[in-house]
């Protein structure tokens, strides 16, 4: 039975299929309850993605607490050895997400299906409709600082010249014209790069194979600390994903997102002029 050892963040379907009975495998699907019910990869453990969140407002998308977390991470069976392979309908942004929660408790050895469950059924391989029993009770965690930026943290690194700051929103709400806060706009110093269109949609929702030049051209480059948000650190998900998958050093979520930012008395924000008081 051939194990993970040597193969990227991203993976295939092809390089999923041969290691489904693999003993370190935790399958985790963050699709939807209706889809998981009607056929999953086999041997998949359902989460559902609002389980990832805190879920409270004016910041959903802060991390969940820390019984939460020991609960969702006890039922998977999660334990060191553990190699993690995670997928969902959408591109990735749930499971970019989840991604994030395991840097957050420490544990490296995941992979991403890239294009999920689309990709997995465009190339003809078998669903099921079986569920597995949750492993057992809640597991002691760790926390870990280095993914996540906080609100203060990222207001400290506002203007630094190694800082790249990626919103993941899609430009209405970048521009403030759309407005999903007491404050519209963006951080300043963001930079607009919607999350969808990191996607292939002529290969199931796959990255994007020329993300490396895209994000060059936008100033995101690995010398930088990445800071990524939306409005609830679910789109960010996707491209907190890909800024690992490309190597880059230094990433971090930012968790409070816009649902925090442009809900805070004193963040500053960039918004249209016609706007502006």
């Amino acid at each position: 039975m051939p194990d993970f050892s040597g193969l990227p963040l991203v993976i295939e379907p092809a390089d999923l299929l041969g290691r489904l009975e693999a003993p370190e495998l935790i399958l985790v699907d963050l699709t939807s309850q209706g889809r998981y019910s009607a056929g999953h990869i086999p041997g998949a453990c359902f989460v559902d993605p609002k389980r990832t969140q805190l879920g409270q407002p004016p910041a959903p998308g802060l991390l969940p607490s820390m019984p939460q977390l020991q609960a969702l991470f006890g039922e998977l069976g999660h334990r060191s050895n553990a190699t993690y392979v995670v997928y969902d309908d959408e591109g990735g942004g749930w499971a970019g997400r989840f991604i994030w929660l395991l840097d957050v408790i420490g544990h490296h050895r995941y992979h991403y299906l890239d294009g999920g469950l689309l990709a997995w059924e465009a190339e003809g391989m078998a669903l099921s409709t079986d569920v597995p029993t949750p492993t057992g009770g809640p597991v002691p965690l760790t926390l870990h600082d280095e993914p996540t930026a906080t609100r203060e943290y990222l207001q400290s690194r506002l203007g630094a010249a190694d800082l790249a700051i990626w919103d993941a929103r899609n430009p209405l709400e970048y521009s403030g014209e759309k407005v999903l806060a007491a404050k519209g706009g963006h951080i300043p110093g963001a930079v607009n790069f919607e999350w969808t269109a990191g996607m292939d949609p002529k290969r199931n929702l796959r990255i994007r194979r020329d993300m490396p030049q895209i994000l060059a051209n936008l100033g995101i480059t690995p010398d930088k600390e990445i800071v990524t948000h939306c409005q609830t650190h679910h789109r960010s998900g996707f491209t907190y994903l890909v800024a690992k998958a490309l190597g880059y050093p230094r990433v971090k979520g930012y968790a409070g997102s816009w649902g925090e930012w442009g809900n805070h008395p004193d963040t500053p924000v960039v918004m249209p002029a016609s706007r502006k008081a």
